[in-house]
């Protein structure tokens, strides 16, 4: 070859290289200049992922320790019908191992259009395992935890229950969702192009859900609800609710309503008997809100429990008559007959002499109106006419009990305020909570005194001699001083009068009545046969509270009735 020819060659080569360095360098300057941010967001993309690790949700127990609710491991089951190569395959193995049907199982793992769908949520781990170890591609599997409530039926309508994705939907479940849940834990990786963890660049731990002690015992509380279905049935009622409280802390002990449900089977649930009637529902208390009346008079230095009253059978109040229970003539009542016989005229004519705005001072003082504020959703503060809406006839009825409607808490927390001494607490469910937190970082109205020691000591008498020689016989404990009252309340139709076949029977009251230890409230909607509380409510209420009283090992009162 001749040397001219050869450097050609060589010329050529060289002039193809410098073009090939040229488009080098401007490939190089349009990725890093141009190109930078969107290869860059790739590359973080491809090589980056955020793990996402699930706390586990807190235990529920009662005060003692028993398990209330708790969460048990299970295996959801995934899959992207993109990565699966034979649709009908995996779906015979898919439906054979999860006990699933095969042609649901089928239709979702051929819709490619979709790069995720859920095979089974919250699948039985062993189950899961078993189709996990054919390692088929595209099938993935994640832990996770279900609800269980071990107790079934006992307590349901207060612990209520969590969804699908363990958030609380009702009851305590709820309103204490965001202790239960704790906090998800996620730690962002780089992962090399074999899938291994490289570099950790950013991470926050899992914070496990908080453990929940309640102020509920779970062998009074089954108790109660035993009590409940048998006078539901006894008296063909519509509803039957009961709340037991400690006076001297605000601790609600037992809270129930019947008809019920059994928390195990949801889906056999309504929302009427999954509802916590105690504070989501009001009556008219009738005869049990006299002692409000009362007991203002004494505060206020108008009356003693001995003063006399010449009091007729029936009085006129604007346009109303109203009358006693039963046919009598004109008589003597010294204020603690009033409350003792259950004098409808009587707590009128205290009342009036109390005035209108005094009365209206000592129903807001006492809670009615308001929420009690205990920690469960849905409490609803009752009904109260404000002051200035009031007609010529309210001072003859909010004196007995109508005209103004409340909770079966409310009313049960009237009668603590008696049961302590004339001090209010704050009905609470909750006791303590697990994880560090201490009872006084729990939000809770603090006690605050109502009416003295003095006025409390002598109404308190009063509902003695109820159970005594009163209304509320039925009520009476062997061995035990009982302090309490009837309600009987009739409903009000749908055109604003009062039903004549639809009554409301109560009976509320406290023991041992001189160191009072616990309250309880019984109330039977509707109930057919008979309405007065002595006769529908004051047995029941005996019932639960004598098993109480031995459960709690409270000893005999030194004087019983």
């Amino acid at each position: 070859m001749s040397p001219k020819r050869a450097n050609r060659r060589i010329r050529l080569l060289l002039a193809l290289a410098g073009v090939a360095l040229v488009a080098v360098a401007a490939r190089s300057v349009w990725l890093q200049a141009i190109e930078s941010t969107a290869l860059d967001a790739q590359a973080e993309g491809q090589s980056q992922e955020t793990v996402v690790t699930a706390p586990g949700r807190g235990t529920i127990f009662d005060r003692n320790g028993r398990e209330l609710a708790i969460s048990e491991p299970r295996t959801t089951v995934s899959a992207n019908p993109r990565h699966i190569e034979d649709p009908a395959a995996v779906a015979d193995l898919v439906a054979a191992d999860l006990e699933l049907d095969r042609d649901a199982v089928f239709a979702r793992l051929s819709d490619t259009s979709r790069g995720f769908v859920y095979l089974l949520r919250k699948a039985d781990p062993a189950q899961a395992a078993t189709l996990q170890s054919r390692e088929i591609e595209g099938i993935d599997f994640e832990p996770e935890e279900q609800r269980i409530y071990p107790q079934r039926s006992v307590a349901a309508q207060v612990v209520g229950f969590a969804g699908l994705d363990n958030e609380g939907l009702e009851g305590i479940e709820h309103f204490y969702d965001a202790l239960l849940r704790g906090e998800t834990g996620r730690e962002t990786v780089v992962r090399d192009p074999y899938g291994r963890i490289i570099d950790i660049l950013a991470a926050s731990p899992v914070r496990e859900g908080h453990d929940l002690y309640l102020t509920i015992d779970h062998r009074l509380q089954s108790y109660v609800q035993r009590v409940l279905r048998r006078t539901r049935g006894r008296w063909r009622a519509q509803a039957a609710t009961a709340v037991v409280l400690n006076p001297r802390s605000g601790e609600v002990l037992a809270m129930a309503s019947e008809p019920g449900f059994d928390a195990s089977q949801l889906d056999d649930s309504t929302s009427e008997t999954r509802r916590n009637r105690a504070v989501t529902d009001s009556f008219e208390p009738g005869s049990t809100f006299k002692v409000v009346t009362v007991a203002a008079s004494i505060q206020e230095g108008l009356f003693k429990p001995t003063s006399r009253f010449v009091l007729p059978y029936e009085i006129d109040v604007a346009d109303r008559t109203i009358r006693d229970v039963t046919e009598r003539p004109t008589t003597k009542m010294t204020l603690s007959d009033v409350i003792a016989h259950s004098s409808n005229v009587g707590a009128i004519t205290v009342a009036q002499r109390l005035s209108e705005k005094r009365l209206a001072s000592w129903i807001d003082v006492f809670g009615f109106g308001h929420t009690t504020g205990i920690d469960f959703p849905g409490e609803i503060p009752g009904i109260v006419i404000p002051r200035e809406e009031w007609s010529g006839s309210t001072i003859g009825n909010l004196p007995i009990g109508q005209g103004l409607a409340a909770t079966p808490l409310q009313v049960a927390a009237l009668y603590a305020t008696l049961a302590n001494n004339g001090v209010w607490n704050q009905p609470h469910l909750v006791t303590r909570i697990g994880g560090g937190v201490t009872e006084a970082q729990i939000e809770r109205a603090e006690p605050r005194r109502v009416i003295s020691k003095k006025t409390a000591r002598q109404v308190t008498g009063m509902l003695e001699r109820v159970v005594t020689e009163g209304s509320g016989m039925r009520a009476r404990i062997p061995g035990y001083r009982v302090a309490g009252k009837t309600g009987t309340s009739a409903k009000v139709e749908a055109d604003g009068t009062y039903s004549k076949s639809r009554y409301v029977a109560s009976f509320v009251g406290f023991a041992p009545s001189r160191a009072p230890r616990l309250v309880v409230l019984v109330a039977v909607d509707e109930p057919r046969g008979a309405i007065l509380g002595g006769a529908v409510a004051a047995p029941p209420f005996a019932e639960i509270m004598r098993f109480a009283l031995r459960h709690f090992e409270i000893p005999p009162s030194a004087r019983s009735q």
